[in-house]
């Protein structure tokens, strides 16, 4: 049987719960823990003169090796290229996208380390399984150095268009890359399309049957593999929340009233100040519903020293504190905004409570958040879920009440349909969005995407609804 090799740019340590790990984290560690294999990536420490093995810990089945890189490239390659270039450009923010030669170089050169540093751990029948937009070139450093074995990418956020990825200098380099692995994983249909379709017209290539492309002397496949969550762990977390103290908490605090919920990074690409100013048209159009329904916002910090994040967050203080300034009463405040990180069941108690879910990023790869609050609910008097179309997520969920985030106004009217709609609908759209939630879990992610990778480690990685 093959062994797996997965490579990220985050690697979930062995002493990690599963409370606390994002479901990627504990999904890739279980498929590495059934069978055995290696665990490749940054060990978050940076050093002049870094050493060029990387740290091996074993615990179980699986070994991790962490690679410690030089801080002027881990810099150029993580906050400059990865983050400032491929991330904007990706979500489509075209004013935020820092181009430098050196942020190029960086990122090259992080690559040519991590493929030099993995290439001696390797045996010729691995599967390397490379995850997102940190590591696009690494399949051609590691042929370069002669591994002739499987190699899959997946991109966890979206793809852009090929009018916006002309943008990058670097686009015909980074495509090139791409031909190296066998098997290119996206989020949705719609990437899969804005790929091939810079293929066919930009880089010649041709498009077969399945999404088989032939670019210059390479064969591999495009393909969409929409990532889901651990279903049934959720469902079991948000079950259990209904008897919890954090429950018991949260009702307390908000004394008969609705409740609203957010989750999202701090990131300029989750759209939140349009989720604030269409929560403030709200209460503005709809007097009723002020004193009676509480948003709570859950906005953990992200890459805090970079300056447009910064700008953000000042944004979003002085927009909640208008919002509540000019609509709260001495016994309720309207808007809770909270930059903390809250563990697995504790998300779980605020989407169990919340009457509407609120996922309304300006561009987002899948969002698992829609899916975690979808889960989340009470199967006899669930909540609504307010989605961006934007979202990957949305071609799933058609349950969902889908928004366009640039909206304000069809946001806010969105959010009141969620408020007044009845219960017989409410639970109509909750089955229309728990069936794909169901059925297309993390597990079933991975063992698809292993399968059609060419290995065997799909059957001993498949979750227990696969294995029935």
């Amino acid at each position: 049987m093959a062994r797996l090799v997965i490579v990220s740019n985050r690697v979930a340590s062995p002493k990690e719960r599963a409370a606390k790990a994002g479901g990627l984290a504990v999904a890739l560690r279980e498929a590495l823990s059934e069978q055995g294999g290696l665990w490749f990536g940054w060990s978050g420490e940076t050093a002049v003169d870094a050493p060029a093995a990387p740290k091996i810990v074993r615990s179980g089945r699986v070994t991790y090796a962490l690679q410690t890189l030089d801080p002027d490239d881990q810099r150029a390659h993580y906050a400059g290229y990865a983050n400032g270039t491929l991330w904007p450009l990706c979500h489509y923010r075209l004013g935020l996208l820092s181009v430098r030669r050196s942020d190029w170089e960086g990122y090259r050169r992080v690559n040519v380390t991590f493929a030099a540093s993995l290439m001696p751990l390797l045996k010729p029948d691995d599967v390397v399984w490379v995850h997102d937009y940190h590591f696009i070139p690494l399949a051609s450093e590691l042929r370069a150095l002669g591994f002739t074995g499987r190699i899959g990418y997946f991109h966890h956020i979206p793809w852009p268009t090929p009018e916006v990825f002309y943008t990058l200098p670097s686009h015909a380099a980074l495509v090139q890359d791409l031909s190296q692995y066998d098997l290119v994983g996206l989020q949705t249909e719609h990437d899969v399309r804005a790929l091939l379709t810079y293929i066919s017209s930009e880089a010649r290539g041709w498009i077969g049957p399945g999404g088989i492309v032939g670019l210059k002397n390479r064969r591999f496949r495009v393909a969409a593999y929409p990532i889901g969550i651990d279903t049934e762990m959720f469902v079991k977390d948000a079950t259990h929340a209904q008897r919890s103290e954090d429950m018991r908490r949260l009702r307390a605090s908000l004394a008969g009233r609705t409740l609203a919920v957010g989750v999202d990074r701090l990131d300029y690409s989750k759209g939140l100040p349009n989720k604030f100013a269409a929560f403030d048209n709200l209460l503005e159009r709809w007097p009723e519903h002020r004193s009676h329904v509480t948003m709570m916002q859950v906005a953990p910090v992200s890459r805090g020293e970079v300056s447009e994040y910064q700008i953000l967050r000042r944004e979003l203080e002085e927009s909640g504190g208008r919002i509540n300034g000019r609509f709260a009463e001495f016994d309720w405040v309207p808007l809770r905004y909270l930059n903390k990180v809250f563990p697995r069941n504790t998300l779980a108690t605020l989407y169990r409570h919340a009457r509407v879910g609120l996922v309304t990023p300006l561009r987002d790869g899948m969002n698992l958040v829609a899916k975690e609050y979808v889960a989340a609910q009470n199967p006899e008097d669930p909540g609504v879920l307010v989605l961006s179309r934007f979202a990957g997520a949305a071609d799933e969920l058609t349950g969902a009440l889908l928004v366009n985030p640039y909206d304000i106004e069809g946001m806010a009217e969105a959010m009141d349909a969620a408020l007044r709609m009845p219960k017989e609908e409410r639970i109509e759209r909750w089955r229309a969005n728990m069936e794909p939630v169901s059925r297309n879990t993390i597990h079933a992610w991975c063992a698809h995407f292993l399968r059609d990778l060419g290995t065997e480690a799909d059957a001993a990685i498949a979750g227990p609804e696969s294995r029935a």
